[in-house]
């Protein structure tokens, strides 16, 4: 009888991740008047070389999320395993010598680079930290950063007010890889960026996974993004994971409410194509008072007495797919399916233009 082969470790997992932050009143006497509750009971795994997308409206907690992975906030409660080892409770040196293997890519290319440092400067500045190498070496390692991402080596000595939005977040990538990390976490890295830079940029990062084995937590808005470049995707909502599937799955059959109205709410390339959108009704609750029970139940046109009451939890739907809602096995299913696809093809054809410039270009 053949032995199950051994699935390798994931690089990332967390488990039961809280955030509360505080809200106190008064000067002199700070009162505790209650608590925002940020990222609630959030859980997933990221295995090596794959791309987990986070994705919600915005206020849902995703980039609360990353930061928490990094610990560049301490978590409220719950557990981040970076290559099986805890994270929370480590030492400033210890947690220091980890980030090296964690990295970020910020949303905004313009206030995420040091005005006053050259290039150079900030493509070194990680290595200088981490104590990577001499000078000589390091002033390599710049040049072939820049190379790395599309950029010229005589790039080092200019400043990051000389480069258009695109140049500034490929230097932004390249900063993140100068350590040679095993996760990265992408925050929003294309949603600044015109259309035809995205594409760009979405490609160079896929093009650096399959070069360097990456994992990425892909936090990004748009779906047709999402789409292309993650391998699983996980929906938020007011703090809580309420969907997550691999993509195709999830694009093919959402099962919770709040998935579908989002996949209906995709912009339609052809405005002659019509499919009925899922308007949600009424504005995101407070996270400082978030509804009992289905914390979607106020804007959920499906939602019956249990949902106001009782909290869904993860349930499996069958090959990974799990789903937080009481009701997903009887709801109806949209039609949004192939138009989900249609509008990702759009996106597929913006980068295989870009890829026949760059070969004519040679």
């Amino acid at each position: 009888m053949r032995e199950a082969p051994v699935l390798p470790a994931p690089v990332l997992q967390v488990n039961g991740l809280v955030k509360h932050f505080p809200v106190t009143r008064g000067v002199v006497r700070r009162k505790l008047v209650g608590l925002v509750r940020a990222v609630e009971d959030v859980s997933f795994e990221i295995a090596r070389g794959e791309t987990l997308a986070l994705v919600g409206e915005s206020g849902c907690g995703k980039s609360t999320t990353g930061r928490l992975v990094l610990r560049l906030m301490d978590p409220t409660a719950g557990s981040v395993r970076f290559k099986g080892e805890e994270i929370a409770g480590l030492d400033k040196q210890t947690l220091r010598r980890m980030r090296r293997h964690m990295q970020i890519i910020f949303q905004d290319p313009y206030a995420s680079l040091n005005p006053r440092m050259t290039v150079g400067e900030i493509l070194a500045e990680p290595l200088n930290v981490h104590e990577i190498g001499d000078p000589p070496s390091r002033a390599a390692r710049v040049r072939e950063l820049l190379q790395v991402v599309g950029l010229l080596p005589e790039h080092a000595s200019r400043y990051p007010h000389q480069f258009s939005g695109g140049q500034r977040q490929r230097i932004g990538i390249a900063r993140a890889l100068a350590v040679n990390p095993d996760l990265i976490v992408c925050d929003e890295p294309v949603s600044a960026l015109d259309v035809s830079i995205q594409a760009q940029i979405v490609n160079l990062l896929q093009d650096l996974q399959r070069r360097f084995g990456l994992s990425y937590l892909f936090i990004a808005h748009d779906l047709a993004v999402v789409k292309h470049i993650s391998d699983r995707v996980a929906v938020m909502y007011l703090g809580k994971l309420v969907e997550i599937a691999d993509k195709t799955t999830l694009y093919a059959r959402p099962l919770h409410p709040y998935t579908q109205a989002l996949l209906s709410a995709i912009p339609r390339p052809d405005p002659t194509t019509h499919i009925d959108r899922i308007m949600l009704s009424g504005d995101v609750p407070s996270p400082f008072n978030p509804p009992s029970g289905c914390r979607f139940h106020t804007r959920c046109q499906h939602a019956v007495a249990r949902c106001k009451t009782e909290e869904p939890t993860l349930r499996d739907a069958g090959a990974g797919h799990r789903v937080a809602c009481h009701l997903f096995e009887t709801l109806p299913k949209p039609a949004i399916a192939a138009e989900a696809v249609r509008v990702d093809g759009k996106f597929t054809e913006r980068l295989a233009a870009f890829e026949r410039a760059k070969a004519a270009r040679g």
